[in-house]
């Protein structure tokens, strides 16, 4: 594989993942302002969109937070994992040296910035082999802080239940109010152990708006969660409305039968995702 050509399908990656918003959440964002009833939440929603179709037309961030990125690599048998990680980051400091991405990762203790989005495991890369690919499959999420600080974890009693999961859950948008900037994708993990839900949590934002997981059970849990979620009257930006959250979409893994690991990571309006093929 040569890594001038990676590193710049890479790059178009980047770009086409900060500028163009993905057509699920789009429509999903139309269908809230086609139906929502409070006047001031249809009017953010309205400009939201306009903000999509000019951010689009003139190949500019969605926003101006554009965030941490997450890498999800998934490949074959084979891989040379060198060449994708130095391919990553020449792409990403291409993308900020362009002004793309807005220098946004700093030392945590000291905050010096590193002015190119790079530095001690950053940018974020997650690789998954999967028998039988013969390409590689690279996805970029763009991370934005207001939305990531909102984030929770849970390591709840197993005497709660499902309804005690549920409470969570809703309890945790509930608090963050109007700081992840919604209508949220709230991604949910549920299982494993802490760092296993909260990576599952944010996994389950890289699925389309509609989708499901296959499980009954969770399945149900997305749909019940989606309707309190909503009820709870937040609205967009906070102003108050219907549409609180777009989707839930829960991941899910078993866990120790003394254990209720329970995450969850919203995304804001601008669910960025982009995905291509080698």
């Amino acid at each position: 594989m040569d890594g001038e050509i990676l590193s710049e399908a890479l790059f178009e990656l980047i770009r086409r993942a900060v500028v163009d918003l993905p057509g699920d959440v789009e429509l999903a964002l139309r269908e809230a302002r086609d139906n929502e009833k409070n006047e001031r939440a249809k009017t953010i929603l309205g400009s939201i969109l306009e903000n999509v179709e000019l951010a689009r037309r003139e190949s500019t961030p969605i926003c101006q937070d554009t965030g941490v990125l997450v890498f999800y690599v998934r490949y074959g048998t084979v891989l040379d994992k060198k060449l994708v990680d130095e391919s990553i980051i020449k792409a990403v400091q291409k993308a900020t040296g362009e002004n793309l991405l807005r220098p946004n990762i700093v030392h945590p203790l000291t905050r010096v910035n590193s002015n190119d989005n790079t530095g001690v495991e950053a940018p974020i890369v997650y690789y998954e082999r999967v028998k039988g690919m013969d390409y590689l499959e690279v996805t970029v999420l763009p991370k934005g802080a207001g939305s990531e600080n909102t984030s929770t974890l849970g390591m709840l009693d197993p005497a709660r239940g499902v309804e005690g999961v549920e409470d969570f859950i809703v309890d945790s948008i509930k608090k963050a109010g109007g700081k992840p900037c919604p209508p949220t994708v709230v991604g949910v993990g549920i299982g494993g152990s802490s760092d296993k839900a909260m990576y599952l949590a944010k996994k389950a934002l890289l699925r389309d708006i509609g989708s499901r997981n296959p499980d009954k059970e969770y399945s149900d849990l997305e749909k019940r969660l989606y309707g309190r979620i909503n009820e709870l009257g937040i609205g967009p930006m906070g102003v108050g409305g219907d549409t609180t959250c777009l989707a839930v979409h829960v991941e899910d893994a078993d866990c120790h039968t003394a254990s209720l690991p329970v995450a969850v990571n919203p995304q804001c309006w601008a669910a960025r995702k982009a995905e291509a093929r080698v």
